[in-house]
């Protein structure tokens, strides 16, 4: 049985994942949660209150249309702070197989949901990070990157999961 070199392509590929999408996911997290919002300008007491930034999170995630009212509620509430604990887990490579599934899964439900809205000309804002973004092709394809990105990430995941390690000894 041949064994894998200790600098391969795919050892490559899940680190440069880990790195990319483990840092955009700790930043979108951190900005959606902790930024300033920059709708209130005048207000500057409310632009760091993580309540009116939750609330600005939520009124993006309902101009997608595609949850009910308790569910944007439950997504505005608890993604910022899943994608910061996801990114982390994924950046440090602990139980990698299983942060490296779920943050595909929540990619790919990123891209789904920017793909829809781009189909059906929504003019609305991403709301991935804290800076408004419009919804356009240059967004759809980044997405659809970022979500290949981390599947392959996931599958060699898998697959060095399976493999012995390079500098193992063979066991007679």
């Amino acid at each position: 049985m041949m064994q894998s070199s200790p600098l391969n392509v795919r050892c490559a590929i899940i680190w440069i994942g880990r790195l990319v999408l483990g840092g955009i996911f700790i930043y979108a997290g951190y900005s959606k949660a902790f930024l300033p919002n920059t709708n209130f300008w005048p207000y500057f007491v409310l632009k760091f209150s993580l309540s009116m930034n939750i609330a600005n999170f939520a009124t993006q995630v309902e101009a997608f249309k595609l949850l009910p009212a308790w569910g944007v509620q439950f997504v505005a509430h608890t993604l910022p702070f899943t994608e910061i604990v996801v990114g982390l887990l994924v950046v440090i490579g602990w139980r990698l197989r299983i942060w490296a599934s779920l943050l595909t899964i929540l990619m790919l439900g990123f891209f789904s949901a920017v793909f829809h809205a781009y189909l059906l000309h929504m003019n609305i804002n991403c709301g991935c990070f804290a800076t408004p973004e419009p919804i356009d092709l240059k967004k759809v394809l980044e997405d659809a990157a970022l979500s290949g990105l981390a599947l392959l990430m996931t599958i060699f995941a898998f697959m060095e999961a399976r493999q012995p390690h390079p500098w193992e000894t063979e066991k007679a």
